[in-house]
């Protein structure tokens, strides 16, 4: 379904599993660095009402998941650490097209935000059956069910602004220039991606 050309190692489970409070804290600005995504798009591109439409409910709940994040690491008297720059993401910025029309940069920042779900969606399904911790193998297959649909609704919204056509051909390179990153990435288990 999501279309990932490389999987995660499985080992980064246990990496995770043993950087509790690091992966909790990455995760918790990856849910902030979301909604603000959701935000930016709305600010960027308010003439596409149904983007607006469908977007600001996301910002609800992506800030809604960065206070359940929170509230685990409460629960585990875990502390919220420093945000660290994101190997990843900064790959994914350096890859977009520059310039072009309004809808080739909508284009561009609707796919790296459907990809960066498509991972998160794939690491946390590998959190929700990987982890020995029941509490925390639930909290994130419901954190995997929330990211399927945003990176669901981001392909869809590229589809219905640009056309599916195009959609898949640049699609098609967004993936496999993400596989190939995460190919040459350190596995690392106190990162989300």
């Amino acid at each position: 379904m999501l279309g990932l050309k490389l999987p995660t190692d499985p080992r980064w489970v246990n990496l995770a599993e043993k950087s509790l409070e690091e992966i909790l804290t990455d995760h918790a600005y990856c849910e902030q660095k979301a909604a603000s995504t959701c935000i930016s798009l709305i600010q960027q591109f308010p003439e596409h009402i149904k983007l607006v439409e469908e977007l600001a409910p996301i910002v609800t709940e992506e800030w809604g998941h960065f206070r359940m994040v929170l509230k685990e690491l409460k629960k585990r008297d875990l502390q919220l650490g420093f945000q660290r720059s994101d190997e990843y993401v900064v790959e994914l910025i350096k890859f977009q097209k520059k310039g072009g029309s309004r809808t080739d940069q909508l284009l561009e920042k609707l796919l790296m935000a459907a990809l960066i779900e498509a991972r998160s969606c794939e690491r946390f399904k590998l959190l929700s059956e990987g982890l020995e911790d029941e509490n925390l193998k639930e909290f994130y297959r419901e954190f995997m069910i929330s990211e399927a649909g945003h990176y669901r609704l981001f392909i869809d919204l590229a589809n219905e602004y640009l056309g599916k056509e195009k959609v898949k051909t640049r699609w098609e390179e967004w993936l496999k220039f993400e596989g190939d990153l995460i190919g040459k990435m350190k596995l690392k288990g106190e990162r989300m991606h």
